[in-house]
Protein backbone atom coordinates (compact mmCIF):
# COMPACT_ATOMS: atom_id res chain seq x y z
CA UNK A 1 0.00 0.00 0.00
CA UNK A 2 2.39 2.55 0.91
CA UNK A 3 5.97 0.84 0.47
CA UNK A 4 6.87 0.33 2.99
CA UNK A 5 6.82 -2.62 5.75
CA UNK A 6 4.13 -2.37 8.79
CA UNK A 7 4.82 -5.47 10.53
CA UNK A 8 8.06 -7.50 11.84
CA UNK A 9 8.70 -10.86 12.90
CA UNK A 10 9.91 -11.31 16.64
CA UNK A 11 10.24 -14.98 17.49
CA UNK A 12 6.53 -16.52 15.99
CA UNK A 13 5.18 -13.91 16.30
CA UNK A 14 4.22 -9.85 14.47
CA UNK A 15 5.01 -6.93 15.76
CA UNK A 16 4.13 -2.96 14.31
CA UNK A 17 7.43 -1.04 12.64
CA UNK A 18 7.76 2.32 13.64
CA UNK A 19 5.32 2.85 10.03
CA UNK A 20 3.04 0.56 11.01
CA UNK A 21 2.41 2.37 14.37
CA UNK A 22 1.78 5.53 12.45
CA UNK A 23 -0.44 4.23 9.89
CA UNK A 24 -2.80 2.32 13.21
CA UNK A 25 -2.96 5.52 14.87
CA UNK A 26 -4.47 7.19 11.63
CA UNK A 27 -6.70 4.23 11.12
CA UNK A 28 -8.22 4.19 14.70
CA UNK A 29 -8.80 8.10 14.24
CA UNK A 30 -10.43 7.05 10.70
CA UNK A 31 -13.19 4.92 12.17
CA UNK A 32 -13.42 7.29 15.24
CA UNK A 33 -14.67 9.79 12.87
CA UNK A 34 -16.79 7.24 10.92
CA UNK A 35 -18.58 6.12 14.27
CA UNK A 36 -19.16 9.99 14.82
CA UNK A 37 -20.44 10.42 11.38
CA UNK A 38 -23.08 7.65 12.49
CA UNK A 39 -24.18 9.20 15.16
CA UNK A 40 -24.20 12.55 13.42
CA UNK A 41 -26.50 11.33 10.67
CA UNK A 42 -28.67 9.51 13.03
CA UNK A 43 -29.52 12.80 14.79
CA UNK A 44 -30.78 14.31 11.28
CA UNK A 45 -33.88 12.12 10.67
CA UNK A 46 -36.35 13.48 8.17
CA UNK A 47 -39.18 15.32 9.51
CA UNK A 48 -37.46 15.05 13.68
CA UNK A 49 -35.79 17.78 15.61
CA UNK A 50 -32.37 17.71 15.46
CA UNK A 51 -31.18 16.17 19.47
CA UNK A 52 -28.75 18.08 21.31
CA UNK A 53 -27.49 16.26 24.39
CA UNK A 54 -25.44 18.90 26.19
CA UNK A 55 -23.34 18.40 30.00
CA UNK A 56 -23.16 21.49 32.12
CA UNK A 57 -20.68 21.95 34.48
CA UNK A 58 -22.31 23.21 37.81
CA UNK A 59 -19.98 26.52 37.72
CA UNK A 60 -20.81 27.67 34.70
CA UNK A 61 -23.50 30.73 35.52
CA UNK A 62 -27.36 29.28 33.94
CA UNK A 63 -27.62 32.96 32.31
CA UNK A 64 -24.34 32.23 30.36
CA UNK A 65 -25.23 28.67 29.46
CA UNK A 66 -28.72 30.52 27.50
CA UNK A 67 -26.30 32.94 26.00
CA UNK A 68 -24.34 30.02 24.19
CA UNK A 69 -27.09 27.57 23.56
CA UNK A 70 -29.07 29.87 22.11
CA UNK A 71 -28.01 29.96 18.29
CA UNK A 72 -28.77 26.53 17.95
CA UNK A 73 -32.23 27.29 19.08
CA UNK A 74 -32.70 29.76 16.94
CA UNK A 75 -31.24 27.92 14.01
CA UNK A 76 -33.08 27.10 10.12
CA UNK A 77 -34.08 23.47 11.70
CA UNK A 78 -35.05 22.59 14.89
CA UNK A 79 -33.58 21.24 18.07
CA UNK A 80 -34.76 18.92 20.34
CA UNK A 81 -32.36 20.37 23.24
CA UNK A 82 -31.76 18.00 26.45
CA UNK A 83 -29.08 19.56 29.17
CA UNK A 84 -27.58 17.58 32.17
CA UNK A 85 -26.16 19.04 34.77
CA UNK A 86 -22.47 17.89 36.73
CA UNK A 87 -19.21 17.37 37.93
CA UNK A 88 -16.55 17.72 35.15
CA UNK A 89 -15.12 14.17 35.62
CA UNK A 90 -18.43 12.36 35.27
CA UNK A 91 -20.01 14.78 32.20
CA UNK A 92 -16.54 13.68 30.39
CA UNK A 93 -17.26 9.79 31.18
CA UNK A 94 -20.55 10.24 29.22
CA UNK A 95 -19.23 12.31 26.52
CA UNK A 96 -16.23 9.34 25.81
CA UNK A 97 -19.18 7.06 25.73
CA UNK A 98 -21.18 9.43 23.34
CA UNK A 99 -24.15 9.64 26.30
CA UNK A 100 -23.47 13.70 25.26
CA UNK A 101 -22.82 15.81 22.23
CA UNK A 102 -20.81 18.13 24.07
CA UNK A 103 -19.77 19.60 27.44
CA UNK A 104 -19.90 23.61 28.16
CA UNK A 105 -17.52 24.07 31.06
CA UNK A 106 -15.52 26.83 32.35
CA UNK A 107 -11.96 25.27 31.79
CA UNK A 108 -10.45 22.98 29.28
CA UNK A 109 -9.94 19.15 29.73
CA UNK A 110 -7.47 18.68 32.75
CA UNK A 111 -4.44 16.83 31.68
CA UNK A 112 -4.79 14.50 35.01
CA UNK A 113 -8.09 13.12 33.08
CA UNK A 114 -6.97 10.48 30.57
CA UNK A 115 -9.73 11.01 28.59
CA UNK A 116 -9.27 11.87 24.28
CA UNK A 117 -11.32 14.96 24.15
CA UNK A 118 -11.03 18.72 22.40
CA UNK A 119 -11.57 21.92 24.57
CA UNK A 120 -13.11 24.70 21.83
CA UNK A 121 -13.20 28.43 23.76
CA UNK A 122 -16.34 29.51 23.16
CA UNK A 123 -16.01 33.42 25.17
CA UNK A 124 -13.93 35.19 27.05
CA UNK A 125 -15.08 37.59 29.72
CA UNK A 126 -14.23 40.30 32.29
CA UNK A 127 -15.24 39.67 35.92
CA UNK A 128 -18.18 42.20 37.70
CA UNK A 129 -19.11 42.27 40.87
CA UNK A 130 -22.58 43.26 42.20
CA UNK A 131 -24.67 43.21 44.88
CA UNK A 132 -28.20 44.49 46.56
CA UNK A 133 -28.51 48.36 45.91
CA UNK A 134 -27.63 49.28 49.53
CA UNK A 135 -24.51 47.24 49.67
CA UNK A 136 -23.80 48.21 46.17
CA UNK A 137 -23.56 51.72 46.94
CA UNK A 138 -21.38 51.63 49.99
CA UNK A 139 -18.94 49.08 48.47
CA UNK A 140 -18.71 51.40 45.26
CA UNK A 141 -17.05 54.09 47.31
CA UNK A 142 -13.17 53.68 47.15
CA UNK A 143 -13.88 50.62 45.34
CA UNK A 144 -11.50 48.23 45.37
CA UNK A 145 -10.00 49.14 48.46
CA UNK A 146 -13.87 49.46 50.34
CA UNK A 147 -13.89 45.63 50.19
CA UNK A 148 -11.74 45.05 52.61
CA UNK A 149 -13.55 43.04 55.44
CA UNK A 150 -16.78 43.03 53.31
CA UNK A 151 -18.89 39.99 53.12
CA UNK A 152 -18.28 37.95 49.71
CA UNK A 153 -20.86 34.62 48.77
CA UNK A 154 -17.78 32.57 46.50
CA UNK A 155 -17.78 29.78 44.33
CA UNK A 156 -15.92 26.71 45.79
CA UNK A 157 -12.32 26.35 45.81
CA UNK A 158 -12.29 23.53 42.95
CA UNK A 159 -13.28 26.15 40.65
CA UNK A 160 -11.14 28.72 38.05
CA UNK A 161 -13.43 31.82 39.29
CA UNK A 162 -12.52 31.20 43.37
CA UNK A 163 -8.90 30.83 42.29
CA UNK A 164 -8.55 33.84 40.31
CA UNK A 165 -10.88 36.13 43.04
CA UNK A 166 -8.55 34.73 45.86
CA UNK A 167 -5.21 35.67 43.67
CA UNK A 168 -6.87 39.30 42.57
CA UNK A 169 -7.57 39.44 46.90
CA UNK A 170 -3.94 39.54 47.21
CA UNK A 171 -2.61 41.55 44.98
CA UNK A 172 -4.89 44.42 46.07
CA UNK A 173 -4.53 43.59 50.06
CA UNK A 174 -8.11 43.05 50.48
CA UNK A 175 -9.49 40.78 52.80
CA UNK A 176 -12.58 39.72 52.51
CA UNK A 177 -15.35 38.00 54.80
CA UNK A 178 -16.17 34.70 53.46
CA UNK A 179 -20.25 34.42 53.99
CA UNK A 180 -20.31 31.68 52.09
CA UNK A 181 -19.33 29.05 48.92
CA UNK A 182 -21.29 27.83 46.81
CA UNK A 183 -20.62 25.43 43.75
CA UNK A 184 -24.00 26.57 42.01
CA UNK A 185 -23.90 29.64 40.15
CA UNK A 186 -27.48 30.48 40.79
CA UNK A 187 -27.14 29.68 44.35
CA UNK A 188 -24.95 32.50 44.67
CA UNK A 189 -26.92 34.73 42.62
CA UNK A 190 -30.04 33.83 44.66
CA UNK A 191 -28.14 34.83 48.26
CA UNK A 192 -26.78 38.03 46.57
CA UNK A 193 -30.46 39.10 45.85
CA UNK A 194 -31.04 38.61 49.97
CA UNK A 195 -28.46 40.75 51.04
CA UNK A 196 -26.26 38.36 51.91
CA UNK A 197 -23.21 39.54 49.98
CA UNK A 198 -21.22 40.32 47.30
CA UNK A 199 -20.77 38.29 44.28
CA UNK A 200 -18.74 37.43 40.90
CA UNK A 201 -20.25 37.25 37.22
CA UNK A 202 -18.79 37.47 33.93
CA UNK A 203 -19.50 40.97 32.65
CA UNK A 204 -20.99 39.25 29.70
CA UNK A 205 -24.37 38.52 31.23
CA UNK A 206 -24.41 41.83 33.29
CA UNK A 207 -27.28 43.24 32.63
CA UNK A 208 -29.77 39.66 32.33
CA UNK A 209 -28.33 39.79 36.20
CA UNK A 210 -29.18 43.76 36.81
CA UNK A 211 -32.44 43.14 35.56
CA UNK A 212 -33.71 39.65 36.85
CA UNK A 213 -32.22 39.85 40.42
CA UNK A 214 -32.61 43.46 41.28
CA UNK A 215 -28.66 44.31 42.03
CA UNK A 216 -26.34 46.88 41.16
CA UNK A 217 -22.83 47.01 39.71
CA UNK A 218 -19.96 47.58 42.43
CA UNK A 219 -16.97 47.51 40.02
CA UNK A 220 -15.40 45.60 37.15
CA UNK A 221 -12.36 43.25 37.75
CA UNK A 222 -10.27 43.43 34.14
CA UNK A 223 -7.38 41.39 35.50
CA UNK A 224 -9.77 38.54 35.51
CA UNK A 225 -11.10 36.76 32.67
CA UNK A 226 -13.79 33.72 32.59
CA UNK A 227 -13.66 31.15 30.30
CA UNK A 228 -16.24 28.96 28.48
CA UNK A 229 -15.77 25.97 26.49
CA UNK A 230 -16.95 23.23 24.50
CA UNK A 231 -15.40 20.43 25.03
CA UNK A 232 -16.48 17.49 22.47
CA UNK A 233 -14.58 14.28 21.27
CA UNK A 234 -14.03 15.60 17.83
CA UNK A 235 -10.88 17.74 17.01
CA UNK A 236 -13.13 19.14 14.22
CA UNK A 237 -16.53 19.85 15.08
CA UNK A 238 -19.13 17.89 13.51
CA UNK A 239 -22.21 18.01 15.32
CA UNK A 240 -24.97 21.09 13.44
CA UNK A 241 -26.19 22.42 16.36
CA UNK A 242 -22.82 22.79 18.35
CA UNK A 243 -20.96 23.50 14.91
CA UNK A 244 -23.80 26.49 15.00
CA UNK A 245 -22.67 27.24 18.63
CA UNK A 246 -19.12 27.76 17.97
CA UNK A 247 -19.56 30.15 15.22
CA UNK A 248 -21.92 32.30 16.55
CA UNK A 249 -19.52 32.77 19.43
CA UNK A 250 -16.69 33.23 17.17
CA UNK A 251 -18.29 36.01 15.40
CA UNK A 252 -19.40 37.74 18.58
CA UNK A 253 -15.87 37.55 20.14
CA UNK A 254 -14.74 39.20 16.80
CA UNK A 255 -17.06 42.16 17.04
Amino acid sequence: MCGEKLFTRVGRGLILTEVGQVVFRYAEEIFSLGKEMTEVVKGRQPGRPLRLVVGVTEVVPKLVTYRLLEPALNGPDPVQLVCWEGKLDRLLAELAVHGLDVVLADAPVPSILRVQAYSHLLAESEVSLFAIPKMASKYRRRFPKSLNGAPFLLPTDNTVLRRSLEQWFDTEGIRPANAGEFEDSALIKAFGQAGCGIFAIPTLIEAEVRRQYRVQLIGHIPSIHERFYAISVERKLQHPAVVAISKAAKQSTSK
